[in-house]
């Protein structure tokens, strides 16, 4: 992993309210309108080609915006532009900017269950017109799976400590395979190609490091590759190697799923504070940017994927 040159402010925003999260994710690379949740559960859409006022804005939560996640736009997803939010009050919910105010589908703690911080959130499953799911993550190593089509929960887990970081490997497929990482250096690898009635996914663990891994991003150009960030300050990139039958019977003739095994290609230390989130250039093979701790944004480029 390379860094290149300085990078440089072309314009700067100041908002009255702290931003902690954001997604392009919902709008087209020509419009390249920048959702973001912000710490008094503010819902807000950006043109920032002018950026004074938002093109669209909600009060989405009641607390703390944690998570964004977007499809439809950027050629990623079939169906309609939507934006999925996770909050602190324990809410998932799904809009439509062409729906104003209220969310097209709000997933909550039925009456009588604690409220769980959500902290991150995904979407998935985008192949079609009318197919679509939404994955959470929570503080207690809770993870749902929403189906949004109709509108149920399709499956739910724990991986015994909170969860940081959801991601598939691709928006716009058939569900292949889910990343969920954790508070306790654990990362886990669901296929999602096949779920048993009782044993739901098959999954493969990794302990990655001793600190929290606080995201995790596929490679847009090969989908068994994938970055991590650690508390540490490092990053870890790795590939997932699918086993010679992804699926088995069970003894009463169940298909179920088979899990296969994630190696470590190669790991940097970037920094001595945490790496808090990263992305990857959807055009430019192995071009990458980070965001840390230590208030530093770095652009990074990693080499030889092409033989991968």
């Amino acid at each position: 992993m390379t860094s290149l040159g300085r990078t440089q402010t072309v314009f700067p925003i100041e908002k009255p309210k702290p931003l902690k999260c954001g997604t392009f994710g919902a709008s087209s690379l020509q419009q390249r309108y920048l959702a973001t949740g912000d710490f008094g559960g503010n819902l807000d859409v950006w043109n920032l080609e002018a950026a004074a006022m938002p093109v669209y804005s909600v009060k989405g939560h009641k607390e703390i915006i944690n998570c964004i996640d977007g499809v439809g736009g950027i050629g990623i997803g079939d169906g309609a532009p939507e934006i999925v939010t996770g909050s602190r009050d324990g809410t998932v919910k799904v809009w439509d900017t062409r729906q104003k105010d209220t969310p097209v589908a709000n997933m909550e703690p039925v009456e009588g269950e604690n409220k769980r911080d959500c902290w991150t959130v995904a979407f998935g499953h985008a192949y079609n017109q009318q197919e679509r799911v939404v994955c959470a993550g929570y503080d207690n190593g809770d993870i749902k799976l929403f189906d949004l089509r109709n509108m149920s929960l399709k499956w739910e887990t724990n991986i015994k400590n909170g969860v940081c970081s959801l991601e598939f490997d691709r928006k716009d497929i058939i569900m292949n395979k889910l990343v969920a990482t954790s508070l306790e250096g654990k990362f886990h690898v669901f296929d999602m190609r096949t779920q048993h009635p009782t044993k739901g996914f098959a999954s493969v663990t990794e302990k990655a490091i001793k600190s929290t891994i606080w995201q995790v991003r596929h490679l847009p150009q090969n989908r068994d590759v994938f970055m991590t960030t650690g508390g540490a300050g490092s990053l870890h990139l790795w590939k997932y190697e699918y086993p010679a039958q992804r699926s088995r019977k069970d003894a009463d003739g169940v298909d179920m799923g088979v899990a296969g095994t994630v190696s470590l290609l190669q790991n940097v230390t970037l920094s001595t504070q945490p790496i808090s989130s990263i992305d990857w250039s959807p055009d430019k093979k192995g071009l990458c940017v980070s965001t840390s701790f230590d208030q530093t944004v770095r652009v990074l480029i990693v080499t030889k994927l092409n033989k991968l």
